[in-house]
């Protein structure tokens, strides 16, 4: 399993716009197939940044995703929006297990 997680930081007053686009990509991004689980949360100390979490069943799985429309869409949005700064990370992980 991959974990994808990190903080996308957007420009303060794009912060609705950057919501809206985060919502459609969340929607879009569930339906694909080794998406284990897909989320954005928004800070509540910093409503302009959003850490979004991910996890894939493979390697495949996510590249697959980094092609889709969705993705290309959200890429353009955020472009539009203007973000501060990015910074997301990916760690393999092992077989998930309850605690």
């Amino acid at each position: 399993m991959l974990i994808v997680t990190g903080i996308i930081e957007v420009h303060p007053e794009r912060v609705g716009s950057a919501r809206s686009a985060v919502i459609r990509m969340m929607e879009e991004t569930r339906r694909e197939a080794g998406c284990i689980l897909y989320e954005f949360s928004q800070q509540v100390e910093a409503p302009h940044r959003f850490r979004v979490y991910e996890e894939w069943t493979d390697e495949a799985a996510l590249a697959a995703h980094a092609e889709t429309s969705h993705m290309a869409a959200f890429r353009e949005a955020l472009g539009e929006i203007g973000v501060i700064s990015r910074d997301i990370v990916k760690f393999q992980a092992g077989a998930r297990t309850s605690l």
